[in-house]
């Protein structure tokens, strides 16, 4: 009898051990899925961005879920990251403004945009045209100066509000190249964007993927891109910094957990992106959506962001924007 009962035991540990070898993945399944947050609706450039980025990291993770919560410029995603335990499960991709632009555009935030996450990596990075339309028909940045100086009613710029990151591009350009233009905030970027086809106004402030087509079909003109190099999508557009103006400012998307993320979690993760931003599908992928694809590490995004933060400041205390 004992030696059946030796044998029975044996047998059911070997039995064991066969169902914990041969299926991993029981045992995957017990860990709970890397949750992406996103504050913008399916569809949008954020939603496309997060999903691209969760079929490039299922092999590290396992089941990714992309979960949107729309509402506030993406400040509900945010607290609900803020809200989250640190343990690497819930994470957030997110554009630049409400990390950059937020802090000095609102009264009151529910959120620090420095003390309250951890950054993980910035993913993409994109810039902005300055765009002529038929009204101004300016070749150049340099034209663009002069006839400011000397018929301020032509340099109207049209935007899709008070208060985004195309209203702060033209009062950084003002600062930077000592001109003054006349701002139009428009109830989003289409109504703007018909204003300076028909004339009505002079310039706008776009990111380059979505004028790129008119550009090329000598509707508009980028006469200068935002950022410190030349854009691939318009590579005969000259920066603004070789037009004689200081100015280098551009737009991303990170990621981000909320503070304190253990320093397993943000190890796993930071790999992760670095190695995803490398993969030449990926690369090309960015580059059809017009973005340059980065895979920073935790501490280059936090730079990046200070630099951001501080960039940002004084071009927003002078419009006097100031939202409850």
């Amino acid at each position: 009898m004992n030696i059946i009962r030796h044998l029975t035991r044996r047998a059911l540990g070997l039995a064991a051990l066969s169902m914990a070898l041969l299926s991993p993945g029981l045992q995957a399944q017990d860990k709970p899925p890397l949750k992406i947050l996103v504050g913008f609706p399916p569809g949008g450039s954020a939603d496309v961005l997060a999903r691209m980025v969760a079929d490039a990291l299922r092999d590290d993770f396992g089941t990714i879920v992309v979960d949107n919560k729309p509402g506030a410029g993406g400040r509900i995603a945010l607290n609900m990251t803020k809200a989250a335990k640190p343990d690497g499960q819930t994470v957030i991709i997110l554009p630049s403004g409400p990390m950059v632009l937020f802090p000095h555009v609102y009264k009151k935030l529910d959120y620090d945009a420095v003390k309250d996450f951890t950054p993980i990596s910035q993913i993409a990075r994109f810039q902005f045209g300055v765009v002529s339309g038929p009204a101004s028909n300016v070749k150049n940045v340099a034209e663009m100066a002069a006839k400011a100086k000397t018929d301020p009613t032509s340099a109207s710029y049209g935007t899709p509000g008070a208060g985004t990151l195309p209203h702060f591009m033209g009062v950084l350009l003002e600062q930077s190249a000592s001109i003054k233009l006349n701002h139009i905030p428009f109830q989003g970027g289409a109504p703007a964007n018909n204003a300076l086809l028909g004339g009505h106004i002079g310039y706008k402030f776009d990111v380059v993927s979505e004028t790129a087509e008119l550009h090329r079909a000598g509707k508009v003109r980028i006469i200068a891109v935002t950022g410190g190099q030349r854009d691939p999508q318009v590579p005969e557009v000259p920066t603004l910094q070789e037009s004689g103006i200081n100015m280098d400012a551009t737009a991303w998307f990170a990621m981000y957990g909320p503070a304190g993320l253990s320093a397993e979690a943000l190890s796993r993760l930071e790999k992760a992106m670095m190695k995803m931003a490398r993969n030449p599908a990926m690369k090309e992928k960015m580059v059809k959506l017009g973005y340059e694809s980065i895979g920073s590490s935790s501490a280059e995004l936090a730079a990046a962001q200070k630099t951001d933060l501080d960039r940002w400041e004084k071009p927003i205390k002078a419009t006097g924007v100031q939202l409850d």
